[in-house]
């Protein structure tokens, strides 16, 4: 993955506290992309004003974006597309977590981030696609 110098930019206005979750964040995604064989190149770009990442080619998974939380659930989130199942599934496997309607996860500063677990929300995402079409075929 190319670093974004907008994506950077974003990182550099914020509070050091945030910016460092953010770039943790970041870095699980990288690594996960990287040490998985059935997860597409890698993207990062901006995408309503937040940090971007998704898979290039091949399309294995759904965008995954990463911002400061403004909603007041927690101090940064992981957001995905509403119309996946994702959070749906997320909720379930991990029901200790904060989550947002059908769309995000939250972590506040006081607590550690979950990295197992963010780690496999992030490869269920990238891989999002294709394991929905895998899915797909065998039910043929």
């Amino acid at each position: 993955m190319k670093d974004n110098p907008d994506v950077l930019a974003i990182f550099e206005g914020y509070p050091a506290d945030i910016r460092e979750r953010l770039l943790t964040i970041r870095s699980l995604i990288a690594e996960t992309a990287t040490q998985r064989d059935d997860i597409g190149e890698l993207e990062e770009t901006m995408k309503w004003g937040q940090a971007s990442y998704l898979t290039k080619r091949p399309k294995t998974g759904t965008t995954i974006r990463i911002d400061r939380d403004n909603s007041g659930a927690g101090d940064v989130a992981l957001y995905v597309n509403c119309q996946s199942s994702l959070v749906s599934d997320w909720r379930t496997m991990f029901p200790d977590l904060i989550f947002g309607g059908d769309r995000s996860v939250h972590f506040t500063q006081g607590r550690p981030l979950p990295e197992d677990a963010l780690r496999q929300m992030i490869g269920m995402a990238l891989t999002y696609h294709s394991a929905k079409r895998s899915a797909a075929r065998s039910r043929v």
